[in-house]
């Protein structure tokens, strides 16, 4: 039973060959700005992407953070730290998790230089804000900013508006849950400037015990716009406080107590309150764009983004010396140990510049274009507390720590109808890294200075005719490793990855009905993954495997069957693959560690199904019903394949109901309830594992970050 909706939905794809009547889809297109069209990729390129509008964004948009919003696209699984999609959140695309995911807002990059991954919770709300966004699955365009190693998102804030606008949006839901933003626009003043504005708040207690979060955020846009030119000024920001729920759940409490968080539980009595993490991070972005005449337009832009913040946590019977500090003597003894309270700051600076310069005349397009950016990073801890507070020096720093890198790419994107049913696409890209970290907090004596420079060349073609489109590509990238792959004497030093993706395509768009597949394949030399080995200075880093991919086959359709039905449905199948494999365990019965081998294991995190649907009804004018469902394959918690160290498969099913009206005095008002996971199924869409040998036995233990069961989130939303 709980299955039909998603069969329906899926047996919908069948229905498409056959269902071709007058009715268009209303898929809203926004002009796109000049910075947005360099690095996305276009209708006839031969890529796999989904592009969702304004609408679609809104739709969806209820407070919980982006990922969440991108479930429905294909190859995407999400999870959350604290269960209900606020707060720290995930995504991966094609097993790809958000470190090798590139994201751009406004052609700018946003993934940390030195983790490389996307921290959505930083910027809450930010969706709101979004005219547009596309994703790409594969290595795709080139883009700016970090190296797109399996997908990209890039999120579009500056289309123009040309109207006034104001609006609230205000949600309520399980968990306590609240959003509420305010939003405007000016529309063109003097036909020649804009002004756009919001202001956001969203709070939770979370699913998970003690997951709370408290995000705040602004968006402010001014544009001057003529016939040549256009300058824009954005001004963005987001602060977060979110109690720590990093740790998971221990598998032996998964069945009885779902909810248990090990954050601030180093405290005798209570759990510490405030084991929380707090980030501030403003953006600033200035663009200039210019037509050059009918044919040359071109665009520069300068950002600088601002971050600092810390977490902060409660450490029981702490060796002194363990912080760089001596031994107390109280004056009839000797103390060696304390319970103390410390904060890990980040305090950065990421700055830069992008270009393009654009040519279209007749059949031909070429694009050449490229950025700069420079990350410089302080890493420093403090004890803000000790029980022994004699034994610590007023603002006491343990550790103080720099980074520097820098990123410089160019690339050139040629683009040519041959005739009336081909088109052909090349594009090559130079990006070169340098890197530079001057210590560790657990290794401050170990340096690096690295320097990496990668040629990603990419072709494709694409035929078209009559509403079918068809296409080939092949692409290449390298990626360079990230902050904690560092994290290695001189004899183990990490290698880059290359990743070589082949793209073979389909689409049929007619009057009712479209649908598509897309066949990958994406092989890896020298993939970094754990394998649970520890290197010469005693941390786990991840290792070069020399031979890996991911193969595999995506589907996906949408139908209008009636004025008052319409569906859509998409579905992944894969193999992803580790050709030989070894895996380190700690032995602490004799010191070191053991190996074992594996031959042609999974990748972890890479279910080979991953499907999404939806059913949606118009039973009167200005109301609509959603069905809207998810599947998620088994999931590998290691490289090991054990079925014991795995995530189980799930299905979800979720339900929305909105109505609409238009008044006098509000242009449109609508109501939105929205139900998730209706059938209270218990799943785990993230976890980890490890294992170890203790008294002549092999343990190994599973942690897991549970989903809430059935939960609610209600908005009301008022357009003037």
């Amino acid at each position: 039973m709980k299955k039909l909706v998603f069969s329906i939905a899926f047996t919908g794809i069948a229905s498409l060959l056959f269902a071709q009547k007058e009715k268009k889809f209303n898929d809203t297109t926004l002009l796109q700005p000049v910075e947005v069209q360099a690095i996305r990729a276009a209708e006839k390129m031969p890529f796999a992407k989904t592009d969702i509008n304004k609408k679609e964004i809104e739709k969806n948009n209820l407070g919980q953070d982006l990922p969440f919003l991108l479930n429905q696209t294909p190859s995407v699984v999400v999870n959350s730290d604290a269960g209900n999609g606020v707060g720290y959140t995930g995504i991966r695309i094609r097993g790809t998790d958000a470190t090798r995911i590139n994201v751009t807002l406004n052609g700018i990059p946003y993934n940390d230089a030195e983790s490389q991954g996307t921290f959505f919770v930083d910027l809450p709300d930010f969706a709101s804000s979004a005219g547009s966004i596309q994703v790409q699955r594969g290595v795709g365009t080139s883009s700016n900013g970090a190296g797109a190693f399996g997908a990209s998102i890039n999120l579009s804030t500056n289309e123009l508006n040309k109207k006034f606008y104001a609006s609230t949006s205000n949600s309520y839901g399980s968990f306590n849950t609240f959003k509420n933003n305010i939003q405007f626009g000016s529309g063109l003043l003097g036909k020649h400037f804009t002004i756009d504005g919001r202001l956001s708040r969203i709070s939770s207690d979370g699913y998970i015990d003690r997951a709370s979060s408290s995000l705040k955020s602004f968006y402010l846009s001014s544009a001057y716009t003529d016939d040549k030119n256009s300058l824009r000024l954005n001004v963005f920001s987001g602060k977060e406080k979110t109690y720590q729920a990093w740790n998971g759940v221990p598998e032996n409490l998964l069945a009885g107590n779902r909810t248990y968080n090990s954050a601030g539980t180093e405290k005798p009595g209570d759990p510490y309150d405030n084991e929380t993490d707090n980030y501030t991070q403003t953006h600033y972005q200035f663009f200039y764009n210019h037509k050059f005449n009918n044919y040359w337009k071109g665009n520069a832009a300068f950002f600088v983004t601002r971050g600092k913040g810390y977490y902060e946590q409660y450490k029981a019977n702490k060796k002194l010396s363990d912080y760089g500090l001596p031994d107390y003597f109280n004056g009839t003894s000797t103390i060696k140990r304390t319970d103390l309270v410390r904060r890990l700051w980040l305090d950065n600076y990421f700055y830069g510049s992008i270009f393009s310069l654009q040519y279209q005349k007749y059949k031909t397009q070429l694009i050449i274009g490229g950025g700069y950016n420079a990350y410089d990073g302080k890493h420093y801890g403090e004890i803000k507390w000790a029980a022994v507070q004699a034994a610590v020096p007023a603002n006491y720093r343990w550790y103080n720590l720099t980074a520097y890198k820098k990123d410089f790419s160019l690339y050139s994107k040629w683009t040519q109808q041959l005739n009336s049913h081909w088109q052909s696409f090349a594009d090559v890209q130079v990006r070169s890294i340098g890197y530079r970290i001057h210590g560790f907090r657990d290794n401050p004596a170990l340096e690096t200075d690295e320097h990496y420079t990668f040629l990603n060349p990419k072709l494709g073609i694409t035929y078209f005719n009559k509403g079918w489109q068809a296409y080939l590509s092949y692409a290449l990238a390298g990626k360079e490793p990230n902050r904690d792959d560092f994290e290695a004497g001189t004899s183990q030093q990490p290698k880059s990855e290359r990743l070589h993706d082949v793209e073979l395509g389909f689409e049929r768009k007619m009057s009712r009905t479209s649908f598509g597949a897309n066949l990958y394949y994406m092989y890896y030399r020298n993939q970094l993954v754990l394998t649970g080995k520890i290197n010469d200075v005693g941390a786990y880093t991840r290792i070069n495997i020399p031979n890996s991919y991911r193969a595999g086959m995506e589907l996906q359709g949408k139908a209008i069957i009636s004025k008052w039905m319409n569906l859509a449905a998409n579905i992944s199948f894969s193999e992803n693959k580790i050709s030989n494999f070894t895996e380190y365990i700690d032995d602490y019965d004799n010191g070191g560690q053991q190996t074992k081998f594996y031959r042609k294991t999974d990748i972890s995190f890479s279910p080979s199904v991953v499907g999404g649907a939806s059913i949606n009804f118009i039973p009167v004018k200005h109301a609509e019903v959603n069905l809207i469902s998810k599947y998620v394959g088994r999931q590998n918690l290691d490289n090991t394949s054990q079925r014991s160290r795995s995530l189980n498969p799930y299905y979800l099913q979720d339900v929305r109901l909105s109505y609409s009206i238009e008044t006098r005095m509000v242009k449109t008002a609508s109501i939105v309830l929205q139900l998730n996971n209706v059938f209270n199924k218990k799943y785990e869409p993230n976890g980890y594992s490890f294992s170890y040998i203790y008294g002549g036995e092999l343990t190994t233990e599973n942690y897991y970050f549970p989903m809430a069961g059935m939960n609610f989130m209600v908005g009301v939303n008022l357009r003037f």
